[in-house]
């Protein structure tokens, strides 16, 4: 292994440390600050907002995935460009699905925006600072 490559264990380390911040951030924001929001708009459509412990299980497993796709543009690009593209990846072509579908609250996304590049970028930092990317 090459000086300033990271072991299995820190990368593992990174991805799951990354994957709590995110599921931190995810929670917060949707079902704390936001969840009036959801409700609303779902009743709105003659839906029930998904809160069963099914839903945020799969919204868990969605955090980690997401965080071991930042790992590994950590790996590739600097901080500020894995945080882009994954926060492109993660969240805006998310919002462009749900949007299209019709179940996304436009009026979260002043609060969405902001909070899920800040998820991102510290997703990013994590995993940057605790497996170092080799030096090219």
């Amino acid at each position: 292994m090459s000086r300033g490559k990271p072991g299995v264990g820190r990368a593992i380390l990174a991805i799951v440390l990354a994957g709590i911040w995110v599921n931190l951030f995810e929670f917060v924001r949707n079902m704390v600050l936001l969840t009036g929001q959801w409700e609303t708009h779902y009743q709105g459509l003659g839906l029930v907002f998904p809160s069963a412990p099914l839903n945020g299980a799969v919204w868990g497993i969605w955090a980690f995935v997401f965080a071991g796709t930042i790992y590994v543009l950590t790996r590739r690009f600097g901080l500020w460009s894995a945080t882009l593209l994954g926060w492109v990846m993660g969240f805006v072509l998310m919002w462009l699905v749900v949007g299209n579908m019709l179940v996304l609250p436009f009026g979260i996304l002043p609060v969405a925006i902001p909070m899920s590049f800040v998820e991102t970028l510290g997703a990013a930092f994590i995993c940057r600072k605790l497996a170092k990317p080799a030096k090219a």
